[in-house]
This record gives structure tokens, C-alpha cells and sequence, in this order.
């Protein structure tokens, strides 16, 4: 354990943000496989997870906020080109 009080708080809180940035990627993971399945509902579902997750996230400063709206950006892209 770091003697240097910054240093444990860092340690901390990139202990909290890689779960949270690993749940992200797991969301992400499970759309895209709805995706290739082509299955509507799913897909929906999925996206409306990884959406809530991303600006869960960026609101409390594990990722940029314009990182999740690109992401979320590109989730909606591929949930249009599936519904259309």
C-alpha cells in the first residue's frame, strides 16, 4: 500500500473504474451479439443497457462525457440499420 495519501486515492479509484470500464465493454460485447442475431427486442434491450451504462459512467467521471456519446452514437447507428 502506497505511503503517499494521492497515490491510495488513486489506487482506489482505478480499482472502482475498472470494474465499471469492464461492465461497459461487457455491455457493449452483449449488443453487438444482438446485433449480428438480428433479433429486434433483444437488440433494444441491449441498447438501452449499454446507453444507461455509458452515461451512468460519464456522470460520475469514469469516461469522458463525448466518449459516451460516441459510443452511444454508434450504438444507435447499428440499432437503426438493424430496425430499417
Amino acid at each position: 500500500m502506497p505511503s503517499i495519501r494521492s497515490a491510495r486515492v488513486s489506487n482506489r479509484r482505478m480499482l472502482r473504474n475498472r470494474s465499471i470500464r469492464r461492465s461497459i465493454r461487457t455491455y457493449r460485447t452483449n449488443a453487438q451479439r444482438a446485433f449480428e442475431t438480428g433479433s429486434l427486442d433483444e437488440s433494444r434491450t441491449a441498447a438501452g443497457l449499454v446507453t444507461r451504462v455509458l452515461d451512468k459512467a460519464a456522470r460520475k467521471g469514469v469516461i469522458h462525457p463525448n466518449k459516451a456519446a460516441r459510443l452511444k452514437s454508434r450504438i444507435a447507428k447499428k440499432l437503426n440499420s438493424i430496425v430499417s
